[in-house]
């Protein structure tokens, strides 16, 4: 393994509640179970580091009872927090609503995470075989866009750079999103995303378009496709679909957290791309057989799984498990 993989993002607690639908407008519904766990930017580190790298946080935590939740969880995975504690507010929190059918609605709360400046960020050392990754989330917080992005545009030019828009592209203003991904190594976000980015088209389209008009540095695209698995472009040569893998998805959060940091981290070991995005694939495919955002599995998990899949001839599709 070459590196650590420097995370400058948010992480939030989660209070996940597992319901048969979404209650009509008005009206209320009880949940079958309640958990209170670690999620947004913690679901990411936690598939990069079960699968073998040294993960640490560059974000900012709060320094009420959500940051020392946040805190423990990080410790328990053993990711180290190079920023001290927010001496403002608490980190923010998401209530994650589960239905039946395994799709996932979210209602957040920003706390300590949405607010980064570059004194804050001052201990947040990158070092020359490490590989830093921030998502949309952080780049959507007024509070924090700005000196991020001047952040990102400081790095060293042999630094890899893994972005990943997230659902909320459209809060990040166009001038940070375009700065952000003229420095990206490695763009990884979902179809509804790329085409936010790109306007519509099919995804060889959309892949093709990503790298000659906003990633001009970057050595290759991932489009997650859910059940279809991923799409993968590199800079200058081949693209392919990489199929995902039949599963029976109960739960949907996370996939996409894990399916990036498992491919950052086979990457990071020297793994071809292509080869990163089958393992990817396997990775978020187990993951969505768990409850739980930070479902990822372990690397001898995921080499099992991919022996297995192997042995009985090959590739299938995942039911929403890149999402």
């Amino acid at each position: 393994m070459n590196g650590r993989l420097v995370h400058v993002g948010s992480a939030v607690v989660d209070y996940v509640y597992r319901i048969d639908a979404l209650p009509a407008p008005g009206m209320e519904k009880t949940a079958s179970s309640f958990a209170r766990v670690a999620g947004g930017g913690f679901n990411m580190m936690v598939a990069a580091s079960r699968t073998g790298m040294k993960v640490v946080f560059g974000g900012q935590l709060g320094s009420g009872p959500n940051g020392d939740f946040l805190r423990a969880a990080f410790a328990a995975e053993g990711i180290a927090t190079l920023t001290p504690p927010s001496p403002l507010m608490d980190s923010g929190n998401c209530v994650a609503m589960i239905s039946s059918d395994a799709e996932r609605t979210f209602v957040s709360w920003p706390g300590a995470e949405s607010v980064l400046s570059l004194e804050l960020m001052a201990p947040v050392a990158v070092a020359p075989d490490d590989w830093v990754f921030t998502s949309g989330y952080t780049l959507s917080y007024p509070a924090s866009r700005d000196a991020l992005a001047d952040w990102i545009e400081s790095l060293p030019d042999e630094t890899p750079f893994v972005f990943d828009p997230t659902p909320v592209i459209t809060d990040i203003p166009r001038q940070i999103l375009s700065r952000v991904l003229a420095r990206t190594t490695w763009l990884s976000c979902n179809t509804t995303e790329a085409a936010e980015i790109t306007g519509p088209g099919d995804v060889e389209a959309v892949a093709a378009r990503l790298l000659d008009e906003h990633c001009p540095r970057a050595a290759g695209v991932v489009i997650r496709s859910g059940a279809k698995g991923c799409h993968l472009r590199l800079a200058g040569g081949p693209a392919r679909t990489i199929a995902g893998y039949t599963v029976t998805a109960i739960d949907t959060n996370g996939a996409g957290d894990t399916h990036i940091g498992a491919f950052v981290s086979s990457l990071a070991r020297g793994a071809p791309p292509f080869e990163a995005a089958r393992y990817a694939n396997a990775a978020a495919a187990i993951s969505v057989t768990r409850h739980g955002g930070s479902s990822a599995p372990t690397d001898r998990e995921i080499q099992t799984f991919l022996s297995h899949a192997a042995d009985a001839s090959g590739a299938g599709r995942t039911q929403k498990a890149n999402a």
